[in-house]
């Protein structure tokens, strides 16, 4: 009796989220196009948007502002929408495997790594001729997945197995040296290009079009079927990996598959937003607060969310100081670090048993 009322709460609770989350992207969403220079009004937003979907005229405005809606607002909000949904998805799925509140793409080192191989390929202007638009992501998905086994074989030299404190420890320091290597192609930049690259790395998502939404799109579905199709993976290893070995997972498959997809969606989001940082690591623990630790739950929650998110995010950058415009990644940082050092408060506090 007891447990029937648990397992019908939870569902209740969980469908009520899941109807909230849907909500929340929709509003996010349409407040994100709404709000600019140019006032529109909903309706209109709306009958632009679906005209343009399905290829019906249903407004009868100006030609202009059906431009503004579509080319400039609603490219760069669906933008930030799959960076937010891919980073929070990604972090989940750290977060998940490595059983730790603190771990995401960028205290990993994922994120550094993606953007180190971004920032050689903007700097040299290359472009690989079988590649072509993909060389940028395709580069960042692999300096960022090899960034990721350079942190796990250091975890594995320093401590004899991959402890996960000792993971997210490598993650940070070679997320700094990164940063000095990053900072020193910097200092090599011709002085014209040096604007370029800094805003790229302090992340943004203004000044994209549907051009970089096009080039997201296959990471982010790739990365995200491989991720949410481990749910119950991710479930089984929560318990410890000895157990989920006893139920007959292949571990180290399994693990290797889930950090892959990880690293797909970092990388396709640092590729055509830069690094933003704290997404990945708020959003999924504030998700897990709500629904608990269940992935089937956890990862779509987080996915919706931690785009609408990012969608708020860059709405606050461009108006906080407008005309002028703050990069995105600035706003996230100011957001994500005090709760980055609560967690990492309220982690060590634990651990000597004073919670």
């Amino acid at each position: 009796m007891e447990n029937s009322f648990i397992r019908t709460f939870s569902n209740n609770r969980n469908k009520l989220l899941g109807l909230f989350s849907l909500i929340f992207v929709f509003v996010s969403l349409i407040v994100g196009v709404f709000v600019g220079a140019v006032s529109v009004t909903v309706p209109d937003i709306i009958k632009i948007i679906i005209g343009k979907v399905t290829g019906l005229s249903l407004f009868q405005g100006e030609a202009s502002t059906e431009m503004i809606i579509w080319e400039i607002r609603f490219s760069r909000v669906m933008l930030a929408f799959f960076v937010g949904a891919a980073l929070s998805l990604a972090g989940a799925a750290f977060q998940g495997l490595l059983q730790n509140p603190l771990a995401d793409p960028y205290t990993i080192g994922v994120s550094s790594g993606a953007s180190l191989g971004a920032v050689i390929i903007i700097f040299l202007g290359l472009q690989i001729p079988f590649l072509g638009d993909f060389t940028l992501p395709v580069v960042a998905i692999t300096t960022g997945m090899f960034t990721l086994l350079i942190v796990l074989s250091l975890t594995q030299f320093a401590s004899g197995r991959l402890t996960n404190e000792t993971i997210i420890l490598a993650g940070i320091i070679l997320s700094s040296f990164i940063s000095a290597f990053v900072s020193l192609i910097i200092a090599l930049t011709p002085k014209e290009d040096i604007s370029q690259i800094l805003y790229w790395i302090m992340g943004s998502v203004s000044m994209r079009g549907w051009g970089h939404v096009k080039l997201m799109i296959p990471f982010f579905v790739l990365g995200t079927l491989i991720i949410l199709l481990h749910y119950r993976e991710l479930n089984t290893m929560a318990l410890g990996e000895q157990s989920a070995r006893f139920s007959g997972m292949d571990v180290k498959k399994k693990k290797a598959l889930i950090l892959v997809g990880a690293a797909i969606l970092t990388g396709g989001a640092v590729a055509v937003s830069g690094p933003i940082g704290f997404v990945g690591l708020v959003i999924p623990h504030l998700v897990r607060l709500l629904t608990g630790a269940n992935h089937r739950v956890v990862l779509p929650f987080s996915m919706l969310i931690g785009g609408g998110y990012l969608v708020l995010a860059d709405l606050l950058a461009r108006t906080i100081i407008s005309p002028k415009e703050l990069p995105i990644g600035v706003v996230t940082a100011l957001i994500g670090s005090p709760i980055f050092a609560a967690l990492l408060i309220k982690n060590r506090l634990k651990k000597r048993g004073e919670l």
